[in-house]
């Protein structure tokens, strides 16, 4: 299957943090170039593409969280209205009116609802509407009716259908992260032609949503010498300040700051300027809440950086990308992987 279709079909899967599961078979099956794959106690994904080197061979993991945000059924009130809260991040001025997936003893559709503009106190149109206020109707008549489907604690995601929009650009939801599971596929699909020295382990991480979990637990498995975390980065739109946003289109940001380091931040440049490969320098100053983090001080430290792939609308249903951005990102990292020995790996620990 074609990577971007892989993608796609990510996209339209459900795997909210904690519950990744459902993707694993659809991980695994989309990645031919690894030489191993398993999944940990926690579920990350791990695929090992083995190096061609002699001795001691440098490790290098590459992680992207396939996690989404979503929800989670707190009440199930008399009249068989459900309330809701959220598990990650959720942007809650773009839940009002959503088509969702109740994930009960079947899955089921339901809708987004709150009370009609038309009936509102005064004042109330003008702001947002309150995560209390909103419920979801799945068309039950009655509490009863619906616990025969549907428990408290149960899961709801977004129904969202990924759609093409002009030249490579694609919308859907959970490009966060699974557009950076998408590049790993890509550069494991390089390094399958290109001979290269470091082990490499591909990581789709699991719950990085609600804390960093799975890219904790896997650095400590792996023990990786380099670490490379794809992200998702804010792309250009209407509204952001040109310094705070990467452009669609012109490849993924390379982090700057405090936990990328120097000489991984320089390779990554020189490499990308080698293989004419488009970038954009990513100012960092903080670690954010990204895996980069989780590895960068997983035991005595890791060297670590941040690739960013730019996303528009980010924790929305519509997240926006630029499929060639993914492309370029895989590329990247094969090429600086290719160009790895144990030589760059010992002068890591020298400022």
């Amino acid at each position: 299957m074609e990577i971007k279709q892989v993608l796609r079909s990510l996209s339209e899967s459900s795997g909210v943090s904690g519950y990744e599961h459902g993707l694993v078979s659809l991980i695994q099956e989309s990645c031919p170039w690894a030489d191993e794959i398993k999944t940990d106690q926690l579920g990350n994904v791990i695929m090992l593409k083995k190096g061609h080197g002699t001795g001691q061979r440098p490790k290098v993991m590459l992680a992207g969280h396939m996690d989404e945000i979503g929800l989670i059924i707190t009440k199930i009130e008399k009249d068989g209205f459900l309330r809701f809260s959220t598990i990650g991040g959720f942007d809650q001025r773009v839940l009002l009116a959503q088509e969702v997936v109740v994930h009960g003893k079947k899955p089921l559709t339901g809708v987004i609802g709150a009370k009609p503009p038309h009936i509102q106190a005064a004042g109330e149109q003008s702001q947002a509407v309150k995560m209390e206020d909103l419920f979801i109707d799945v068309g039950f008549a009655s509490q009863a009716e619906a616990e025969e489907e549907i428990r408290i604690g149960d899961l709801v995601t977004m129904k969202r259908d990924c759609v093409n929009l002009q030249g490579s650009f694609m919308a859907g939801k959970s490009f966060d992260d699974r557009a950076g599971v998408a590049a790993i596929f890509e550069c494991f699909k390089l390094l399958a032609q290109i001979s290269h020295e470091a082990d490499v382990y591909g990581v789709a991480t699991v719950q990085e949503e609600v804390g960093l979990r799975g890219a904790i637990t896997s650095t400590y498995g792996i023990v990786p010498d380099i670490g490379i975390a794809i992200d998702v980065g804010f792309g250009d739109s209407p509204g952001l300040p040109e310094s705070d946003t990467i452009k669609l289109g012109q490849g993924p940001g390379i982090a700057i700051g405090p936990h990328a380091h120097p000489k991984l931040y320089a390779s990554m440049v020189e490499t990308a300027k080698e293989w004419n490969i488009s970038y954009s320098p990513d100012p960092s100053p903080y670690p954010g809440g990204t895996d980069a983090y989780a590895i960068q001080v997983a035991r005595a430290g890791v060297a670590t950086i941040l690739l960013s792939i730019p996303l528009r609308y980010m924790h929305t249903p519509i997240e926006t990308i630029d499929y060639e951005d993914v492309k370029r990102t895989g590329r990247l990292m094969a090429m600086f992987i290719a160009g790895l020995n144990n030589e760059f790996v010992e002068g890591l620990t020298c400022f």
